[in-house]
């Protein structure tokens, strides 16, 4: 095939390409260029896709696919004028933050209810809360149905994306501080519900829709698992002994200024149950079924450490730093002696 990854130069539109180019297709990456490079093989071309007429040399290129990722509204409407009619095959990487409903588990594509489109002068997310996210996607998915048509379009909602080059501090976290060993802060109960899927996964489904013509919404996800599974499967992964794990109540974390899924003092991956039981507990059978092929944890686990070794200066250093999470536990400990 001829593939146009709208992207290619970072995490999921990077994997696409060079996977792609593994499996001898001819691929062209459009991008700015600035947020990193495409593997070797592909064919860069420079584009700012603020420019409406960006994409319109590409229309005579005889595409079979094109990969976006995008979630700037303009960006997708500025590709879909100028490309819609000329390609086989439209995918478009969403999010299941399009889902209006995060507390219910076990929900699909099919019967989740999903937010309102992003009023008209909201483009893109804003701030770094990334308000208006899931709204653009939505917008994006609704532009992406009517321009292409249901029947030529792939509509993959992601979930939490890891693996090699991950650029968040979320998977990596759990990665380096099983690693490091000693005891080890687990948020919430053994049995809460965690949910992701491989970068390497998600492209390999995202080619073999194009290469099938497979059309309609899905949620790009692996199955869910324990979080006592996860931490066990990156110990397996690491080669390390069975971590040493102390279950801390949620509402004592958050007491105790822990926060939630990313970031600055975070515990990556914990959400509170049961306001947020549904983020990572999606059903995935009919991904699965439509197929998404998932390679076993410790693989993941493997190709995150082994690009975090290589690549240390791009690995995101957040989550709970150690003294703190060491303080955590003091306190924890105390309040189970009494």
């Amino acid at each position: 095939m001829r593939i146009l990854v709208l992207g290619g130069t970072r995490f999921l539109g990077r994997a696409v390409a060079h996977l792609a180019l593994a499996q001898g297709h001819d691929v062209t990456c459009a991008a700015r260029g600035v947020s990193g490079v495409v593997p070797a093989g592909a064919r860069f071309v420079p584009v700012d896709r603020d420019d409406p007429d960006a994409l319109v040399p590409f229309a005579d290129d005889g595409f079979d696919a094109v990969v976006d990722v995008t979630r700037q509204v303009s960006h997708a409407q500025h590709a879909l004028s100028a490309l819609a009619d000329r390609v086989g095959h439209w995918s478009f990487v969403s999010t299941i933050s399009v889902y209006a409903d995060n507390t219910t588990p076990g929900q699909t594509a099919a019967d989740a209810p999903v937010l309102p489109a992003a009023p008209p002068d909201v483009d893109g997310p804003v701030g770094p809360d990334h308000r208006w996210y899931g709204e653009c996607k939505v917008s994006i998915e609704q532009a992406v149905r009517e321009r292409v048509g249901v029947d030529r379009s792939f509509i993959c909602r992601a979930g939490l994306i890891v693996g090699a080059e991950d650029p968040s501090d979320r998977f990596p976290y759990w990665v380096r501080r099983l690693s490091a060993g000693g005891e080890v802060l687990a948020p919430g109960r053994p049995s809460d519900r965690v949910q992701f899927v491989d970068v390497a996964d998600l492209a390999a489904w995202l080619l073999h829709a194009a290469d099938t013509r497979l059309s309609g919404t899905y949620d790009g996800i692996g199955p869910a698992m324990s979080r006592a599974d996860l931490l066990a499967g990156v110990a397996a992964g690491l080669g390390v002994p069975e971590p040493v794990l102390t279950w801390v109540d949620q509402e004592f974390l958050a007491s105790h200024d822990v926060r939630e899924w990313s970031g600055e003092r975070a515990l990556p991956l914990w959400v509170r149950l049961p306001e947020s039981g549904g983020l990572m507990d999606r059903d995935a059978r009919p991904a699965l079924d439509a197929g998404l092929a998932i390679r076993p944890l410790p693989d993941t686990v493997r190709a995150t450490a082994s690009w975090m070794a290589a690549q240390p200066a791009a690995v995101r250093q957040g989550g709970l730093d150690p003294a703190d999470e060491a303080a955590v536990l003091r306190e924890w400990q105390a309040v189970r002696d009494r």
